[in-house]
């Protein structure tokens, strides 16, 4: 029974892993011969002063975002958790964002915020037609925005099953000892999630290092390479400098990293066992 799975994994995990590992150590245009470069590639990678940048630059995305997506998820979940059937609605609607494509929400976006042409200039507002995608500090808030409205719903999900599985028998005996609803939320909701939340963070956080249609959409890496992240910077490398190779160690860096931040969030979280009640 676990033989298809395995199959597939293999085909489509660990068979393109190992090429990217091996083109790591070759010098390839995408087109012409492959010629063995050891490890030359990752030197130069390495020694490279946009590297840090663009690590840098994804770890703020990745932080950030996750600052905003947690809570506002958590709330949301814990909101559309009722069995009312308004909520019901909210939920589908909620959802909508993240059925539309990165690429489609960055032109949205893109068109909206144009200081020209866009919504602000259009209604006159002059808050809105600052040139949010032309300076740097406004262009990471614009990304780290579009990135929590496409993804809280998504998160927001996974928290609405963890709080319907809480047993209500800890709200009613709360209420009985005279607990109203925040206290209610922060004793029995936040730590019952414990786990719920360690998973929703490693899918952000694993998930913010391969974030690309929606950066290359929007800013193409800018202003200058204020968003150059790390999947924009293996791209660049890879198919508008003909490097696979190097493009390639990066490649490798990023599921490096992903494995290393799962690893540590599960540290973090402690052994699955020694949940309560989540899950029963």
């Amino acid at each position: 029974m676990v033989l298809p799975a395995l199959l597939l994994f293999v085909v489509f995990g660990v068979v393109p892993l190992v090429g990217v590992l091996v083109l790591s150590f070759t010098q390839w245009d995408g087109l012409g011969a492959i010629h063995a470069a050891g490890l030359s590639n990752w030197k130069s990678v390495l020694t490279d002063s946009q590297l840090p940048h663009s690590i840098l630059v994804t770890f703020e995305i990745m932080i950030l975002s996750w600052a905003v997506q947690t809570p506002m998820s958590l709330l949301l979940g814990t909101f559309l958790a009722g069995r009312q059937r308004y909520r019901a609605f909210l939920a589908v609607l909620y959802f909508i964002p993240l059925l539309l494509s990165s690429a489609a929400i960055a032109i949205t976006y893109k068109a909206l915020l144009d200081p020209n042409f866009g919504l602000g200039a259009g209604l006159k507002i002059g808050f809105l037609t600052q040139d949010w995608l032309g300076q740097s500090n406004l262009a990471i808030g614009v990304v780290i925005f579009i990135v929590s409205w496409q993804f809280i719903p998504f998160h927001s999900l996974i928290y609405q099953g963890g709080v319907r599985q809480i047993p209500t028998t800890l709200y009613e005996a709360a209420s009985i000892d005279g607990a109203g609803r925040v206290r209610q939320f922060f004793s029995i909701t936040v730590p019952q999630l414990k786990y719920t939340i360690i998973t929703s963070s490693t899918l952000m956080v694993v998930g913010s290092l391969t974030f690309f249609d929606l950066i290359f959409v929007l800013t193409a890496g800018g202003p200058g390479d204020a968003t150059r992240v790390l999947a924009l910077d293996m791209y660049k490398r890879g198919f508008m400098s003909n490097q696979m190779g190097p493009a390639s160690v990066i490649a490798a860096l990023i599921v490096l990293l992903g494995l290393a931040l799962a690893l540590l969030l599960r540290r973090l979280g402690g052994s699955t066992t020694a949940s309560q009640q989540e899950g029963a």
